[in-house]
């Protein structure tokens, strides 16, 4: 039996680690789907965040990226301008832990762009994978709350009404670890599990908004460098473009229905769609609660 708790908390639908024909993001591209869009992505420095950044730009999206390190996030903006030339893109540097810091970044979006339609709140860490959770340094235990769900919370606070202005979408970066319960990442997954509580109050209370939490898969960060002791470029990871594709998807307008739920980007979007949607919405799952199978 594995020592790790919540394995079998999936939907029973086909996984993907690529982009597929239902969420692929050639058409938006093409089509030029969000020009006239403006998207704020934090953690946009490097990785997940980066790598959604391009995407909503090639799809025509004015976008505004945000992370702590000027040097990189300058670094991340001038590869969007290279990958799309006629980019608009803006950069703020801003600790996601300081809710003056996300509120400025806000305000300097709106300034340039004039408007917020799709936020994303990709920052997050995560303690060292090991140790009980009270042989962990307590500071920085809670600094993984501080960013992980703190930095959720200033960022939504910092764009709620530009985005109820637009109606927009509010996407929170999750994990497969809010489903799981991980010796040595009780920081992480509790964080993470916290998260997807808050998307689902986002949802109660600001129903405009469209909001989701999202795992985007397993995908080689800086982050999984920095928090295991392995080297796991041996094992077979999931594409970075699929996380960005699927959130191209889920703000696309064609699953609202699935406002203020988790999901995995994994998780084939079509099947769900077509085999799921009326027991999803009619018994209110993909939300936290408590279940006890009798």
């Amino acid at each position: 039996m594995s020592i790790i708790n919540g394995l079998d908390e999936n939907l029973p639908v086909t996984h993907h680690h690529d982009v597929y024909p239902a969420i692929s993001p050639e058409p938006l591209f093409a089509a030029q789907t969000y020009r006239g869009k403006v998207v704020l992505i934090t953690g946009a420095s490097r990785g997940i965040g980066a790598e959604t950044a391009t995407a909503y730009a090639r799809a025509g999206a004015s976008v505004a990226v945000v992370a702590r390190w000027k040097g990189t996030l300058d670094e991340s903006a001038a590869a969007i301008r290279s990958a799309v030339s006629e980019a608009q893109v803006l950069a703020v540097p801003a600790d996601v832990r300081d809710a003056k810091a996300v509120h400025d970044a806000v305000q300097a979006t709106l300034s340039r762009f004039g408007q917020i339609d799709i936020v994303i709140a990709n920052a997050g860490t995560a303690t060292k994978l090991s140790g009980t959770l009270d042989s962990k340094d307590p500071d920085d235990w809670w600094n993984t709350f501080e960013v992980n769900i703190r930095g959720v919370y200033n960022t939504f606070r910092a764009s709620v009404m530009p985005l109820k202005t637009s109606k927009g979408y509010f996407i929170a970066i999750s994990s497969v670890g809010a489903q799981l319960r991980v010796p040595g990442a009780s920081d992480y997954c509790i964080s993470k599990h916290a998260v997807n509580r808050l998307v689902e109050y986002i949802a109660i209370e600001h129903p405009s908004i469209k909001t989701f939490s999202l795992h985007p898969g397993e995908i080689y960060t800086q982050l999984q460098k920095d928090t295991r002791d392995v080297d796991d470029r041996s094992v077979k990871y999931d594409s970075p473009l699929l996380p960005a594709a699927t959130m191209l998807y889920l703000t696309s307008g064609r699953v609202d229905w699935l406002n203020g739920r988790y999901l995995s980007a994994n998780w084939d979007l079509e099947v769900i769609e077509k085999e799921m949607k009326e027991i999803i919405v009619t018994k209110g799952g993909l939300v936290n609660k408590l279940c006890i199978p009798f």
